[in-house]
This record gives structure tokens, C-alpha cells and sequence, in this order.
């Protein structure tokens, strides 16, 4: 079994993954948090977009490379490499913050890539509203996200909604993040593992 979680910086993608992965003591992949281009990123986006999001590629590409050879019955997995591609690098370049010609590279190594990956058997979707996120930002207190621009979380939430709309064509589970709190409420985490529990159920038929 193969979940990936994928939501917007603040959703509360980590800590689902953590959880799940007590669980089902699955094979953990966590999001890379000590990226070395992040604070510079946040700094200057134009200067840095295309830095980082290679970097978070190479990262994202040297998981699944560790996924494949694991041989893992359950595996879970913080943030996706589609989201790098079609969330966080097209919003970027959209902005004018990164180049066509950036842009180009590094969608010709994402296509390389996943021709080569199996994607997600389920993918669970954190869907929050701007104010929500912001409050988790600020909860976390993570120096380099404390002047993120709402604006730009917006334009990201719109990326991920057509994504999952009209995009991506695995399965998709939705958490409402807004009135779906999966720490507060644990009717909701046993909602979303009554899901995972069909699905492994299904595997072994």
C-alpha cells in the first residue's frame, strides 16, 4: 500500500503522515524540512525558485528511488513529486518567478522521471482555506514561513483544486482541513483509515 499526503504549506501534511505511520507502522518518507535553498527562497523567490525546486526534485526523486528498492509493504509519504511539478513550480513560473527556459529543464526531468514510478495507490488531499493554513503556519512557528504572502498561499490553493480537479487521475481522498481536524477529532483520522483498511483489504484479495 502506497499513500501519499498532499496539501499546501500548512495543511498538516507531516503530521497525518507521522500518525499514519504509527498506525500502520509503514516506511516513513517525510518531506525535506532542512532544504538548503529554503531561507533564501523566502528571502528573494526570483533569485532562488529554480535552486529549490530542483533541489526538492532531486530529494523527491532520491525517496522514491529508496521506495522502489525497499521492497516496503506499506509506505507513506509526505507530499508528492506531481506537487513540485504542477503546484509549486508552474505557480512559480506563472508569477515571473522563474524562467521559461527553467522551467522547461526542469519539467523535462520531472516527465523523465515519472514514466519510471508508480504513482500513489490512494492520495489523500488536505484541502484548507488561506486563514486555516495561516494558523497553522504560526502554530509551527517555522522562522522562514512567518512572512509567507497570503497571496501566494491563495494562487497555490487554486493550483492544487485544478490539480486534483482536472489533473491527477489516481485515486483521491479529501479532508475538508477546515472542519475535518484529524488531531482534535479522532472520528476523522478512523474515517480516513476505515479507507486505507479497504483498500488494503482489496490488495490481498
Amino acid at each position: 500500500m502506497y499513500i501519499a499526503i498532499a496539501g499546501n504549506i500548512g495543511s498538516g501534511k507531516t503530521t497525518l503522515t507521522e500518525m499514519l505511520t504509527r498506525r500502520y507502522r509503514a516506511k516513513c518518507y517525510l518531506e525535506e524540512s532542512n532544504n538548503p535553498y529554503i531561507g533564501d527562497f523566502y528571502e528573494d523567490m526570483n533569485r532562488w525558485s529554480f535552486q529549490l525546486q530542483i533541489s526538492f526534485l532531486g530529494s523527491r526523486i532520491e525517496q522514491t528511488m529508496d521506495m522502489l528498492a525497499s521492497g516496503d509493504e506499506d509506505i507513506i509519504q509526505d507530499r508528492t513529486i506531481y506537487e513540485d511539478a504542477h503546484i509549486f513550480a508552474t505557480n512559480l513560473h506563472e508569477m515571473g518567478l522563474m524562467s521559461t527556459r527553467d522551467i522547461e529543464t526542469y519539467m523535462k526531468i520531472f516527465r523523465l522521471v515519472t514514466t519510471l514510478i508508480p504513482k500513489p495507490d490512494l492520495l489523500i488531499y488536505l484541502k484548507a482555506s488561506v486563514p486555516t493554513l495561516i494558523s497553522q503556519i504560526h502554530k509551527r512557528g517555522r522562522e522562514y514561513e512567518m512572512n509567507i504572502d497570503e497571496s501566494y498561499l491563495r494562487r497555490l490553493n487554486e493550483k492544487y483544486d485544478h490539480w486534483i480537479d482536472h489533473i491527477y487521475d489516481g485515486e483521491v481522498l479529501v479532508v475538508d482541513k477546515d472542519n475535518e481536524d484529524f488531531v482534535e477529532n479522532p472520528e476523522v483520522l478512523e474515517r480516513i483509515c476505515a479507507r486505507l483498511d479497504a483498500l488494503k483489504a482489496s490488495e490481498k484479495q
